[in-house]
This record gives C-alpha cells, structure tokens and sequence, in this order.
C-alpha cells in the first residue's frame, strides 16, 4: 500500500486545501477551552486515518506549531511507513519499559513534524494504551508539543482506541465515502459517546474530487482553465 503525504507533495492541490480547512475547523473547536492533544481513529479498517493524521501533522506544522505524531495503533503502526522512519522502536517499548519518551522520538523531514512510531506489537496492545504510563506520557507531551495527534486502531474492532478517547481533548472520526456502512458509522459514534469521548467532528475520506466543490476550488483560485468551463457545463445539464 502506498502512502503520500500530499500536503506536502502538492501543497496547492484541492486535498492539501481540505486538509488545511480541516485545520482550521479543529482549531475553531478551542473556543472554551483548548483543544491541542487529538486523536484521530475510523469506524473499520482502510479508511485512510493514519494518511488523515500524518497529512494534518504536515498541514499544522506548516502554520508553525511543533506537532507530534503518536503512533497508537499497537496493531498495525503505520506512521514510520508514512515519514520512512524506522519502527525497531517506539511507543510500545517506552511503555513497556518506562523509559522516557523522548528516547523514542524521532525527526522528521518535515519542519515541525516529530514521530513517536508504534514500535514492535506487543500481546498486550489495550493494557499498554490504558495503563498509567500512558497517561503520564500524555500529560509529558501536552508540556513540549503545541499539538499531539494520536492514531489509534479503529474503534469497532478493538477498544483501544475508546480507552485512550477519554484521555485526550477531543476525537476526529474518520469514514470513507461510498465504504463504510451508515449503521457502522453510528456505531462508532456510539462506542465514543458511551466513554464519554469529545467528537470534533467526522473527516469523509476517499471522497470522488470530480463534484461542484472540486470545481470551486479552482474557480475561487483563480483558475482559468478547464474545470471552470466544466462547472458552468454541469449547470447547463442542470437545467
């Protein structure tokens, strides 16, 4: 499976856009009270989470935060793939033997963006998650880092990531378009309300760009190419 980092790759592109917007709405959510420790998760498997939180990490560290990708999905880590690090170590093994953290921490090529990889699977992937290490390294993090993104297993299949739900300031739920079942979707929703977990809200992913939005796009960009003429095609068969 191939990752892309594309914030950062095609930073003008209409998805580099959506990402930097879904930044803008997390950061609106901090009206009250501050919202800088986050965890992202899905209702099942391959619905883009992990690219949705590396690709968040790029586009907020663009604005210059200093952003730190956990990753806590124990059961398949999936950020040292993304940033092509190595995953001999990590989260697992700062838990397991409660080393400090920053041992594990590594750089990115992204300025701005550090990555706590998932390490080796251990047999006991919840109890790590949920255990006292884990929440006295997130109190740690939320001193040196403006913003923590945590990627967590999906929350249907395992309770991983409803253990750490009711640790951080808020949840984004990530769901693809045209794959995940409404029913399933709820279902997600429903796991994270019973633990009391703050949703900031839902990201539709693997979203067909070829709609009225991804002609916008160019159209209040400036754009004088072809997709504007398209748009106006469109409104005509409207008609």
């Amino acid at each position: 499976m191939a990752y892309s980092l594309i914030t950062l790759e095609k930073s003008k592109s209409p998805i580099s856009e959506a990402y930097r917007t879904l930044r803008t709405n997390v950061q609106f959510t901090g009206v009250d009270s501050e919202t800088r420790i986050i965890m992202i998760t899905s209702a099942g498997p391959r619905e883009g989470k992990s690219t949705t939180v590396a690709n968040l990490a790029v586009s907020m560290a663009q604005t210059g935060k200093s952003v730190l990708v956990i990753d806590a999905d124990l059961r398949n880590p999936t950020q040292h793939k993304i940033f092509g690090l190595n995953n001999a170590e990590g989260l697992s093994v700062a838990l397991v033997l409660d080393q400090d953290y920053l041992d594990f921490v590594k750089e990115t090529a992204v300025p701005g963006v550090m990555v706590l990889t998932g390490g080796p699977i251990p047999p006991n992937p919840a109890e790590l998650v949920g255990s006292k290490r884990m929440k006295r390294l997130i109190e740690a993090v939320s001193q040196k880092y403006d913003i923590v993104l945590f990627d967590t297993p999906p929350v249907i299949a395992v309770t991983d990531g409803a253990i750490l739900a009711q640790e951080v300031d808020g949840v984004i739920l990530v769901l693809a378009s045209n794959e995940v079942n409404k029913d399933y979707a709820l279902r997600a929703k429903e796991q994270l309300d019973k633990v009391g977990a703050k949703i900031l809200g839902a990201v539709l992913n693997k979203a067909d760009l070829k709609t009225s939005e991804y002609y916008y796009y160019y159209y209040y960009h400036g754009s004088d190419s072809s997709p504007k003429k398209r748009k106006s095609k469109r409104h005509k068969k409207a008609d």
